[in-house]
This record gives structure tokens, sequence and C-alpha cells, in this order.
């Protein structure tokens, strides 16, 4: 059984014995205590990922596959005394990159006398979920821009702002939605529409490298698969078939929370032009009539906030990327080993250099020592 380690206050000098914050994964006794209002919406969640658990451990032990569920971690103090939760997932199959989806904070249990601040409980939460994946590379995380309590706890733990990005709200027309644009109206008639599958999953993955930053790219660490594992099914490309490449694209992204879908737009630094009605018609055909719909801009992205302004879209917020990377360097001494053993296996193969002539020396009675061979007097 694990023993809690106790929770430090922002001076250094820990908690008293009564306050020690616990962090242990989500169990079945959990749930009933976990009412308060700022965790109800994740009820169905918490018990998706409670039925899946056994499952997860089993399926991950036999192959590589998308995560069923995500992981659950809850803090707790005094028995049945719930402060709050973390939600993190696996973004990739490989399981190099993690993100943080969610900390919540019980606040009615935190304001009982001899509770520990919320920093301390979301410290608790971060750094339990950091040590439960040691084989992750790197973390994502999404904050509010305006959060500073959080983004100062994020700091803390190492991660590093990424991308500011913008929140759009748009309700688009439901009689406009659901119907494909016929083919006259694709820029120039020279674009074909294909949907998002197995086939076109390639093209897609391509886009994205070529439109996603460099630093990004290297931390999300994304396969061919790991695209469609986040796409949910849902996705429309314009690809141009005379260089077989996909110069747009649309895309469900998989639902965190509860609040309008997530509708993601990547198009090609080259193709800029097509900010458009067209495009916003690809928008609201994958939307299928769903209404209203969250979409996001890049804070740089000046062309694509100018096009979301025309629909008719409203900025609801900002958000920072944050993001946290792990290194890890082989030991010198293990290094030294290697370098020996392959030191020792290779030595019989190395040139070796002539041997030095034997001088003449005086011998017994007065004769010369015989010569050694290849030397001249």
């Amino acid at each position: 059984m694990r023993h809690p380690t106790p929770t430090r206050s922002p001076g250094g000098d820990p908690l008293a014995a009564g306050e020690e914050v616990q962090v242990d994964p989500l169990q079945g006794w959990m749930l009933p205590h976990l009412q308060d209002a700022a965790v109800l919406d994740l009820q169905p969640l918490l018990q998706k990922a409670l039925l899946l658990q056994t499952p997860e451990r089993l399926l991950s032990s036999l192959v590589r596959r998308p995560p069923l569920a995500p992981e659950v971690l809850v803090a707790h103090q005094g028995g049945d005394r719930l402060l709050g939760l973390g939600v993190v997932r696996r973004l990739n199959r490989s399981g190099s990159c993690w993100g943080v989806e969610e900390l919540r904070l019980c606040r009615q249990a935190l304001s009982e006398p001899g509770s520990p601040s919320p920093r301390q409980v979301e410290g608790a939460l971060l750094r339990e979920a950091l040590r439960r994946c040691p084989g992750a590379s790197s973390w994502i995380t999404r904050v509010p821009a305006g959060n500073q309590d959080r983004l100062a706890l994020l700091r803390e733990q190492g991660f590093q702002p990424l991308l500011l990005e913008t929140l759009w709200y748009w309700d688009p027309d439901p009689i406009e939605s659901g119907t494909a644009p016929p083919a006259s109206t694709l820029p120039g008639g020279e674009l074909q529409l294909r949907p998002l599958n197995r086939r076109s999953a390639p093209l897609l993955w391509h886009l994205e490298q070529a439109t996603c930053p460099a630093r990004l790219r290297q931390l999300l660490d994304r396969r061919i698969e790991d695209v469609l594992d986040q796409s949910e099914g849902h996705g429309l490309l314009w690809v141009d078939p005379s260089r077989q490449q996909a110069v747009a694209a649309v895309r469900r992204l998989r639902c965190r929370s509860l609040g309008p879908p997530e509708l993601e737009v990547t198009l090609h630094p080259g193709w800029a032009h097509l900010y458009g009605p067209s495009l916003a018609g690809l928008v609201r055909q994958l939307a299928g009539g769903i209404s209203p719909l969250r979409l996001r801009s890049d804070s740089d992205d000046h062309e694509r906030e100018h096009w979301l302004s025309q629909l008719g879209a409203v900025a609801e917020g900002e958000e920072l990327l944050m993001a946290r990377s792990v290194w890890r360097r082989q030991g010198s001494r293990l290094l030294s080993r290697q370098s020996w053993r392959l030191d020792t296996v290779l030595d019989p193969f190395k040139p070796r250099r002539r041997p030095v002539p034997t001088p003449l020396q005086r011998g017994v009675g007065g004769h010369h020592a015989p010569q050694s061979l290849g030397t001249e007097r």
C-alpha cells in the first residue's frame, strides 16, 4: 500500500498530520461523495472511467491502442473528505505525450476549517499525475490566459507557454448547415472533396505536419492513427488531385467536457486565399446541423480572425497552450561501459605497428650477436 507524502505549504513547512492530502486513482466508494457543484458535469466521464479501469489495464498490456477512458485522480483528506480531482489522458498511442484535461476543486470541502489551500490540492494532483506516467516525454494542457494562479502552478511544474489561442463561439444558420456545397463552388473547380477515413488520413497527417509549429509538432509526436483516434471518424478534406495533397480540412475533435462541439479547421499556409464562403460551407457540412459550434484561432493568425468575424462568430476568450517536456540522457557510467566493451571486441582487428629492430650487441668471446631481420650495418 502506498503511503501518502505530506503536502508542503508555500513556505516549505509540512502540513499538520491531520491535513495531509492523499491522491489516489478513482475508486467506487468515491463516486457518491463527488457531488460538489464544480464536478457534477463530470459524472458521466467518472462513471465511464471507473467501469473501464480493469479492461483498460488488460488491453494496454496486450496491444497498442487508444485509451478507452482517461485516468482520474482524486485528492482526499480524512477518509471520505474529497477535495478535488484531476483528469489526464494519453494523447497518442505510443504514450509519449499526455494531456491534463481537468483540475477541479470541491469548494465546499475546502471551505471547512483545517482544509488545505486550493493551490496545495491542485499541486498535489498535478505532481501525482506526472509521477504516475514516467514514460511520458511531454505534457500538454490549456488554461485561460487570465487564470494567473493556474499559470503559476504549471510553471512551477516545468510547463512553458507555447501558443496563445482565441476561442470562438459560432451559431451557424441551421438551414444552411448539413448540405454539401455544389462542385461549382469549390475554389477554381480544381479541388476534390473527400471524407476522413483510413485512406485519406495520411493526407490530413501531412497537412497537420505542414501547419503545426515545429516545437509543438515534436511534443505531440502524432502518427497517422493518432489523427484518426482524435477525430472520432468525423472529417472532410479538400485535396489537390494533381499533387495528391490536402490543402484544407475540417474535423471534429474529441469532446473533453460539456459544451458546444469543437471543430478544428486546418488550412495549408500557401492556400490562405481559401478563406471565404466555400470554407464556411465545408464547416457547416461537417457540423451536420449541430449548433452552436466552437472554433479556435492562433493570436497571430489575423486572416483567420477576420474570416471568423465575417461569419458572425464571437470571441469568447483566450487560452494559453502550455507544454512540458522531459529529456532523458544516458548515464555516463553506462556509456563508458559500453564503449569499453566495444573497444575490447575491436582490439584484435586494430592495425599493428612493425616491431622496432634490435640493436647490435657484442657477444661473448668477441663475436657479434646475430642481427635482427630487416636491419643493415
